[in-house]
């Protein structure tokens, strides 16, 4: 007779987020967030983990982040920059950049940052005008200007960039055909155009709340 399997009902995200130890660091980026009644909407760990991972592996030196937060995606990208790496995040608020930045100066990033305070739109195109170019893009900021965000990236990136966007389904949202606010439909144009946008090379990851990649030809 064969032994019978005992199920075990695990998710999958809770697996993976538990064979990895927790980062102090993070915790405490985390917990700062929380203490200072901040919205929680980090990045979750294995994604954290994953930028990190990109921007080391693809070699990226001028990495742009659209919503710094608490500074938690933010250190995650840095691990992945080189020495002569610089990240460049923009932040509506400036209470919210000064505790990343704060946060990343613990992590010893402090001196490879910088923080363009005001709405991402605006800045996007200043940097626009001042012909910047980025090897690596990380948009996690307000939904409804994620098709904005995206096209400027596309403008902004040099050959070969990565492109991250974080919360494709807006904890579900975004694939309930009865769910049609703004926010929804931002989403849901920004992740069609990342599938069929002829300058991109892309895929969408189904874990935790949906991430889309893309290179730019």
């Amino acid at each position: 007779m064969k032994e019978e399997l005992s199920e075990v009902n695990i998710h999958p995200d809770d697996y993976v987020n538990d064979l990895y130890k927790e980062d102090p660091l993070l915790a405490e980026v985390i917990q700062t967030i929380k203490e200072k009644g901040m919205p929680e909407v980090s990045v979750a760990p294995a994604y954290g983990r994953l930028l990190t991972f990109l921007v080391q592996t693809s070699g990226a030196k001028k990495v742009l982040e659209i919503g710094a937060l608490g500074g938690y995606s933010g250190i995650c990208l840095s691990r992945g920059m080189s020495e002569e790496g610089r990240l460049t995040s923009l932040e509506l608020k400036e209470e919210y950049a000064a505790l990343a930045h704060a946060h990343l100066t613990k992590a010893g990033y402090g001196e490879k940052v910088e923080y363009k305070i005001g709405p991402a739109a605006d800045s996007l195109e200043e940097l626009k005008k001042e012909g910047k170019k980025f090897d690596f893009f990380f948009i996690d900021a307000d939904k409804e200007n994620y098709p904005v965000y995206l096209e400027y990236a596309i403008q902004l990136a040099n050959p070969g960039a990565i492109i991250a966007g974080d919360n494709c389904f807006l904890r579900g949202r975004t694939l309930n055909t009865e769910k049609n606010g703004p926010s929804v439909q931002a989403v849901r144009k920004f992740n069609e155009s990342i599938a069929t946008d002829e300058r991109l090379i892309s895929t969408m990851l189904p874990a935790y709340d949906g991430l889309a990649l893309a290179i730019v030809k």
